[in-house]
C-alpha cells in the first residue's frame, strides 16, 4: 500500500470514507463516521479496526436533513449523484456540518467535496480534479441534466466526462 503524497502525520477533525477501516493507516485526530459508513464495514478486519477507532475516541454521528440536500444539490450540479451511495452522501453531509476534511479516496466523494469546498485527504490515490459531467442520449446524440431513457429516441442516457 503506498501512502505517498499523505499527510498523516498531523491529527487532524476528519470523516472517514470506509476504505480507512479496510488499511493500516494511522489517523488521529477527531474522527467522525455516519452509521451508514459502517454498515458497509463487512469483514472482520474492518469491523476489528472500527473498533479499535472507536474506542480512541472515533464519533459516530447522523448528518442532518438540510446538509444531507445540500450534499445532494452539489452532486446532483457535479452529474455524480447517480454514482454516490446514500453512505457516500451522509459523509459529505457530516463534513459540512463537522467542518472537518474527508478522507476519502472515491474521486466522485472527491469532485462533490470540491464543488461544496471541502477538504479532502485521499488515502491511497492521487487526489481528484474537478469535474463536471454531461448526459448524453446514447441513440440521438441529445444532451439531458440525468441519466435515464431519452424521451425523444428511447435509447439509454449516459454520464460523459464534459
Amino acid at each position: 500500500m503506498s501512502m505517498r503524497g499523505v499527510r498523516w502525520c498531523l491529527p487532524v477533525r476528519a470523516v472517514l470514507d470506509s476504505t480507512v477501516f479496510f488499511c493500516d493507516l494511522p489517523v488521529t485526530g477527531e474522527l467522525y463516521v455516519p452509521p451508514s459508513v459502517i454498515s458497509e464495514l463487512r469483514d472482520i478486519r474492518a469491523k476489528s479496526r472500527f473498533d479499535t477507532l472507536r474506542v480512541q475516541g472515533l464519533q459516530v454521528k447522523e448528518p442532518g436533513e438540510e446538509s444531507r440536500t445540500r450534499s445532494e444539490d452539489a452532486a446532483r450540479r457535479t452529474g455524480d449523484l447517480p454514482v454516490l451511495s446514500a453512505a457516500d452522501l451522509d459523509i459529505l453531509a457530516l463534513a459540512l456540518e463537522e467542518g472537518c476534511v474527508i478522507v476519502t479516496d472515491d474521486f466522485a466523494v472527491q469532485n462533490v467535496a470540491l464543488e461544496l469546498k471541502i477538504a479532502v485527504l485521499p488515502i491511497q490515490q492521487r487526489a481528484a480534479r474537478r469535474i463536471k459531467w454531461r448526459f448524453r442520449c446514447t441513440g440521438c446524440g441529445r444532451y439531458y441534466d440525468e441519466e435515464g431513457e431519452c424521451p425523444v429516441c428511447g435509447s439509454r442516457v449516459k454520464r460523459k466526462l464534459k
